[in-house]
Order: C-alpha cells, then structure tokens, then sequence
C-alpha cells in the first residue's frame, strides 16, 4: 500500500482559529459568569430586554436560543427574580420580559463582567494592533461572513452578535 501525502496547506486555517478562539472565550465568560450565577444567556436576554420591550420570541432570535431553551432562561431569570412576563405596552396579547431592578443592576455587573473578558482577550494582543483586530473582524462579520451559505448539510450556527 502506497503511503498518501496530505495537501500542502498554502494558508492558516481560518475556520480552526476563528472556532478555538471564540470557543475559548466563551467558556471564560461562563466561568466569570458563573461567579454571580449567571449563564451567557441569562445575561444576553438580560440586556437586550433592557434595551427595548422584547417578547420572549424576540429575545430568542436575538440569542440565536430555540424555545425551550429560552423557557428554561427566563424561567431561571424570573425564580432569581431578575426578570419577570408581562403584558405588552403595545399588544395585549403579547407578553414582553421585563427586568426587574435588581435585573437591572445584575445586567450592569454581568456586561463588566463581558467587558472585563473582552479587555483581557484583547490584552494578549499588542496595543497598537488591537482596534486594528476588532475594526478588520467586523468588517468580515459584516461584510463577507455576515450570513451563512446555504447548505443541504447545514453547519452549527454560532450564537448571533449582541450588538
């Protein structure tokens, strides 16, 4: 049997760095998260409710979270009393999740928390090369890599930008 070269790679492997890294940073947030008994989910439904009123359907797209899982959230939220259902404002039939204010202020401490992880990502970057990083990664996810290709064998989405 004739032993088989492998092709030559002619560049780094982009899908490698760019799942290790965000994986890697994902699990440093859920550490540091944990610390205050948050998931990254409670904390992402946390603060986009806090930015305008969202039904619990919203807050799911915006976390890239199917139903149940965000069920189990905002059920976690509400027994921590952080969040709680309500009424819409603007549409009697629809329920919206509202933080409470010590939502509020766990929302404010969990986003220095995210903060805080970022920075010290950031960190092992040299300074000058650092928004130079952030500026180049936006524009691939907003331009080229901003939505994913069809496929009949679709790759694992990757959770959406809490922008």
């Amino acid at each position: 049997m004739t032993a088989m070269t492998p092709p030559t790679r002619t560049q780094p492997d982009l899908s490698y760095l760019l799942d290790h890294t965000s994986h890697v940073l994902r699990t440093q947030i859920a550490a540091a998260l944990a610390e205050i008994g948050l998931t990254a989910r409670m904390h992402c439904v946390l603060v986009h409710a806090l930015e305008r009123e969202c039904t619990q359907s919203e807050l799911a797209e915006i976390g890239d979270m199917d139903k149940t899982t965000m069920v189990v959230t905002v059920d976690a939220l509400e027994k921590a009393g952080l969040a709680e259902r309500r009424p819409s404002s603007t549409d009697r039939r629809a329920r919206i999740i509202a933080v409470t204010e010590e939502g509020a202020r766990t929302a404010e401490r969990s986003q220095r928390i995210v903060d805080e992880v970022h920075e010290q990502a950031l960190g092992a970057l040299p300074e000058g090369d650092r928004k130079t990083f952030l500026r180049l990664l936006d524009h691939l996810a907003t331009g080229h890599l901003s939505s994913p290709t069809p496929s009949p064998t679709p790759a694992r989405r990757a959770r959406q930008s809490s922008r």
